[in-house]
């Protein structure tokens, strides 16, 4: 289980194309490899310690960001912890955790970044989501409540600031070979690749591919848009 903050970022005119990066994200390990990556394919990088489940270090770290960079043109809100069980039994503690990471922390991220777009009157929001949001499954009502409302909250959002010239989207990802999906024994992956019609499991750069386009000039006419990046796992 683990809670990983949100990106923002903030898009820089350079000879070499490419966004100035402040990344909030759990470890300190992380921060620091991520910040080198960038800076060594010449980028700029500023490392943000956050839990976004936690408000202050939301609001604190949205701070810092808008004190270095001046303003964030991009906001993805990646953060997601799961803490599975049949609803019947799910203890209130699971259930608060999850919504309180997945959704309130990206709704509270939303707020920080807000203002900004406003007052530049430009601004890409974009909020990771999940196959199982559209589709269910068993044995996750929290984590699909929580991802299901990210995407209401994306529509909802979308509608609200689009005469501010700003757009709103969801991306909905199958099973992605991640961390989380590499302790599951062979035989489950397996029968979960049957379940894909193009027959594997996606990978980060699958998800990261739609994140970019959504951030990108060529997608500004897009709001309020579930991207489903699933292999054909599940069609809307």
């Amino acid at each position: 289980m683990r809670r990983r903050a949100s990106a923002a970022t903030r898009r820089t005119r350079s000879p070499k194309p490419g966004p100035k990066l402040p990344s909030p994200l759990a470890t300190r390990k992380k921060l620091a490899e991520l910040v080198q990556e960038i800076i060594a394919k010449g980028g700029e990088a500023f490392a943000v310690k956050m839990d976004v489940a936690d408000i202050d270090q939301i609001k604190s770290g949205f701070k810092s960001i808008l004190e270095k960079f001046g303003k964030i043109d991009i906001l993805v809100n990646n953060a997601a912890i799961t803490r599975d069980g049949l609803a019947m039994r799910m203890k209130p503690d699971d259930w608060e955790a999850v919504l309180r990471t997945n959704l309130t922390g990206a709704h509270i991220c939303i707020q920080q970044v807000l203002p900004p777009m406003m007052k530049a009157r430009a601004g890409r929001i974009i909020n990771i989501s999940s196959v199982v949001a559209e589709s269910g499954n068993a044995g996750q009502a929290n984590y699909v409540a929580s991802k299901a409302g990210l995407i209401g909250l994306t529509k909802a959002i979308a509608i609200e600031i689009a005469s501010r010239n700003i757009t709103v989207n969801a991306v909905a990802p199958g099973f992605v070979e991640s961390p989380m999906t590499a302790v599951l024994p062979d035989k489950v992956k397996e029968e979960l690749k049957v379940r894909i019609p193009l027959g594997r499991m996606g990978t980060g750069k699958d998800v990261a591919a739609s994140i970019v386009f959504l951030a990108s000039d060529e997608a500004a006419y897009i709001t309020g848009h579930v991207l489903d990046v699933n292999g054909g796992m599940y069609l809307a």
